[in-house]
């Protein structure tokens, strides 16, 4: 996975807009089911060529709300990612 979206999401769509692969579903379409947005890590690029970090965390109103995920073989991952778990942008 790329960056994925916690269950702290508020629904806001503010990520869905700034995605410049359309990585992001809104909550009536994650496949898993819950009620908070989501990010197909088959698609995610973590905005490399796109932007420095990525635009959905930067858009999140939502501190901690979008964490890095695992990046996988053959992914395109930021060099400048943190671990698993960790917020993509810290406040």
């Amino acid at each position: 996975m790329a960056v994925m979206i916690t269950d702290t999401c508020i629904n806001c769509g503010a990520c869905i807009d700034e995605c410049p692969v359309e990585a992001i579903v809104d909550d009536e379409d994650n496949p898993t089911g819950e009620e908070i947005y989501y990010v197909y890590a088959d698609k995610c690029v973590e905005c490399v060529g796109y932007h420095d970090t990525p635009a959905c965390a930067e858009a999140c109103p939502t501190e901690g709300c979008i964490q890095w995920g695992d990046c996988g073989e053959g992914m395109t991952c930021s060099e400048n990612r943190g671990e698993k778990g960790e917020p993509v942008i810290e406040d």
